[in-house]
């Protein structure tokens, strides 16, 4: 082996600490982003508070959280990620810190809807692929797959920690501990995260050939810019239908299973804390689900990774309704299946965006799709709640985002059989 070689495999290439620095923000915003999840029922309880009222609440939170996601795109470019990385765990410690006092319901909507909304957003899937595509060439799918499966792991940490802490010293001791959380990870952010593999005279993570330029785009108003590559991506078929098909995942996850499963497996006679397992559990195949579907992103056709992950999942819901009147082997079948692509459609995603869009604006043009789901997650919190409250059950909430999840595994068949790069 060449001492060039030898010296290469010696040393760690930094994009790995970028990755492991990102990859515990995403963990705490992630765990941030399931506490409303916990708190629904006793919220409510405390407050006299409907089913949908309090997910008009979530709902706000999540439309906020996608709505912010293309603009960070465009503000990693203009302020890097460090300090973007740093606002978004101040406003999440913030916004649940001071969520503790709150009694009026438009309180809440500023704490959690606007105030927690954007720094979730500010730490969203987004950043992952904004890491991934700035200091990775080799091993993106994977890097990406491990990023996404950040969530799988925060809502492992932290759901059956947050379940027990509500149900032993009511619902104010969640966000309590969230804003431990965020705040303990500024400093790490602080010391360790660089904006791109130029700050430590690097170059991105197995690239060769000549060095690209350092993208004009970091400069100038982020906002503008961001509008600018919206209006360009829609004027092409693939994007609609990425968008499409994120808004459905977005329906069929965060904002339904996400929010409300907790509230659902209560109603069935299943105490909290052992339906925070439930998703604790999930989040334990999604985080294998979602890194093995990095990897097979690198490998295989990525349209056809999400003909399977979403016709799996449509089927998974269909069956919810069942599993939950039924034993508990059906739960723990749901758990697995479901788990296991619960987020593991992000990786192909992104790759797919890049296929389509070029590297240079896949960031920005992902930052959009990924609104797209946060506006069906939003959709789904709301609808979902509503449904509960008119009905008595989640029953058709379940069986109707199954559906949705069935049109989308045909929907993205013929996403990137044409690759157009925006000029």
């Amino acid at each position: 082996m060449s001492p060039t070689r030898t010296a290469r495999f010696s040393r760690l290439h930094y994009a790995w600490i970028a990755a492991g620095v990102t990859f515990l923000t995403l963990l705490v915003a992630a765990g941030a982003r399931a506490t409303p999840g916990v708190m629904l029922l006793p919220v409510g309880n405390e407050f006299q508070w409907s089913r949908a009222t309090v997910s008009s609440i979530v709902s706000i939170n999540i439309f906020l959280y996608g709505l912010i996601g293309p603009f960070a795109a465009a503000l990693y470019l203009r302020f890097g990620l460090r300090r973007t990385m740093i606002a978004a765990m101040l406003l999440l410690a913030m916004g649940y810190g001071l969520s503790t006092w709150a009694t009026r319901y438009w309180q809440f909507v500023v704490l959690w809807g606007f105030v927690v909304g954007a720094g979730s957003g500010l730490a969203a899937t987004v950043l992952g692929a904004a890491v991934a595509s700035r200091w990775f060439t080799a091993r993106r799918g994977l890097v990406m797959g491990l990023l996404t499966a950040s969530t799988a792991t925060g809502q492992l940490v932290f759901l059956p920690w947050l379940a027990a802490a509500v149900t032993t010293n009511g619902w104010r001791a969640a966000p309590w501990i969230v804003a431990g959380a965020t705040l303990l990870a500024v400093p790490v952010i602080g010391l360790l995260m660089r904006d791109s593999p130029r700050d430590v005279g690097l170059r991105p993570y197995g690239e060769t050939g000549v060095p690209d330029a350092e993208p004009a785009a970091a400069f100038g108003n982020p906002a503008q810019r961001a509008m600018a590559v919206l209006f360009e991506a829609v004027r092409v078929r693939d994007f609609w239908l990425l968008a499409g098909s994120f808004f459905v995942c977005g329906a069929s996850t965060n904002g339904l299973i996400g929010t409300h499963l907790i509230s659902a497996a209560f109603d069935c006679g299943i105490p909290e804390v052992r339906a925070a397992g439930l998703l604790a559990l999930m989040g334990l195949f999604d985080l294998v689900g979602t890194t093995a579907s990095g990897w097979l992103s690198d490998r295989y056709n990525c349209r056809y990774l999400l003909f399977g992950y979403y016709g799996l999942r449509g089927i998974s819901l269909i069956f919810l309704p069942q599993a939950l009147l039924g034993p508990t082997a059906g739960l723990a079948v749901f758990a697995v299946f479901y788990g296991l692509d619960w987020i593991a459609t992000v990786p192909p995603t992104v790759k797919l965006t890049g296929e389509v869009f070029g590297r240079e604006k896949a960031a920005i043009v992902f930052g959009w799709v990924a609104a797209a789901h946060q506006v069906g997650a939003a959709f789904a919190t709301y609808t979902a709640g509503t449904v509960r409250t008119a009905l008595g059950s989640y029953a058709w909430a379940f069986i109707g985002a199954g559906a949705l999840c069935l049109i989308a595994a045909v929907a993205v068949l013929p996403i990137a059989r044409e690759r157009r790069a925006l000029a």
